[in-house]
């Protein structure tokens, strides 16, 4: 089609005034327009606005194919707006987007930070701990929050997570006669005036950042002693190689420990747990480290939910791992097995003889007090097996 039906219109709170002239055409020409109650306040739709429904919908738009309409969104509509959700279902030609100048372009523009340098986070319908893994001395960041109640809750949040003297700019309706920013420090913030749309921008001040390499410290997740520890987790996570948007199968993931590290490395992970408050230990796990959204957790006994998981680019089984299992995995992935019982010793032993991959002896010692001076405190071995895929 030379001529698309649908025009997905990005929309400042200037409204009409900081429209191009091919966004003024397509409202001109449009027999229905699609957007927020907000967004059609601001151009005057009149008798041809149709609002989002609630929850949000775009049947109502696709239902006019073939008609002039326009779905109007906030600024860019492919940064956390209608754009994406329209473009994956319409073919190239039905549809043109003319975006605008969206929050974290107008909010870098304010603050005169490099937009390359700046992490622009959306937490309106996300959880304050999807921070944690991006705060760093130093690291800026722009994120768009759901209200103005969030802009407070937010200083909290980062008060209590040790960033209480980060430096943050609440962001009013940037770009519109409403325009308002201010700044105060984290553990200063205290504002009960601010109004949507909103955006904080962030200077991190602070220690309490994560380590960026595997291993990180077995107090950071709640576990019941099933846990892998930090010194084999790290060895574990090495042999596991993850790589960004790989998948992995955590069989046994016992306080999801693998899981949420290989998600910190830009994975995604499917962990099985037979134990219900060992998998809801998982789920807190993940959503305390922010990384839940990149974390499915499933709840049963592998053999059973195997058939069922997606294909995994890696898997990991750190416990309860016999032949059976082992038929039932995928030959296409990378497998890494940890075992500390002899029984399973020995079926790696004889797994490595006949597959090949490599087989090591894991021995860590701790020192600890021994009567007015120190010895080394033996930590139980770990025998790890890593087979890479069959071609």
């Amino acid at each position: 089609m030379s001529d698309p039906w649908l025009t997905i219109v990005g929309l400042g709170e200037d409204g009409l005034s900081g429209l191009p002239d091919a966004s003024r055409a397509a409202l001109a020409s449009a027999r229905a327009i699609f957007g927020g109650p907000r967004h059609l306040a601001l151009i005057g739709a009149g008798n041809r606005g149709r609002p989002w429904p609630v929850p949000f919908d775009i049947g109502p738009v696709l239902a006019r194919r073939g008609q002039p309409v326009v779905a109007l969104a906030s600024g860019d509509p492919f940064w956390f707006g209608a754009g994406g959700s329209l473009a994956a279902v319409l073919t190239p030609g039905e549809w043109r987007a003319i975006p605008v100048a969206g929050v974290f372009s107008l909010a870098a523009a304010r603050l005169g930070w490099r937009v390359e340098d700046t992490a622009c986070l959306g937490l309106h319908a996300a959880p304050f701990d999807r921070l944690r893994p991006h705060l760093a001395p130093g690291w800026q960041g722009i994120c768009t929050l759901r209200d103005g109640a969030a802009a407070d809750a937010l200083a909290r949040w980062l008060t209590d997570a040790g960033w209480g003297s980060s430096d943050l700019w609440v962001m009013e309706a940037l770009g519109g006669p409403r325009e308002r920013i201010r700044a105060r420090r984290a553990g200063d913030l205290d504002l009960n005036d601010v109004t949507a749309p909103v955006a904080v921008a962030i200077k991190a001040r602070g220690m309490n950042s994560l380590p960026r390499t595997p291993g990180l410290p077995d107090d950071l997740f709640a576990h019941d002693g099933q846990i892998t520890r930090a010194p084999v987790r790290a060895m574990t996570l090495a042999a596991l190689a993850p790589r960004r948007n790989e998948l992995l199968w955590d069989l046994g993931a016992g306080s999801g420990s693998v899981s949420v590290e290989w998600a910190l490395a830009g994975g995604l992970a499917h962990a099985v747990e037979r134990h219900d408050e060992r998998a809801a230990r998982i789920r807190a796990n993940g959503a305390f480290l922010g990384v839940d959204h990149r974390i499915t957790v499933h709840h049963g006994a592998a053999l059973d939910l195997l058939p069922g998981l997606p294909a995994p680019q890696a898997v990991f089984v750190g416990g309860g791992f016999d032949m059976a299992l082992f038929a039932a995995l995928p030959r296409s992935a990378r497998l890494v097995v940890n075992a500390v019982t002899l029984e399973t010793e020995a079926l790696l032993a004889g797994l490595h003889r006949h597959h090949g991959g490599e087989l090591l002896r894991l021995d860590i010692a701790r020192a600890a007090p021994l009567g007015s001076m120190r010895g080394w405190v033996p930590s139980r071995p770990v025998v790890q097996w890593s087979l890479p895929p069959c071609a």
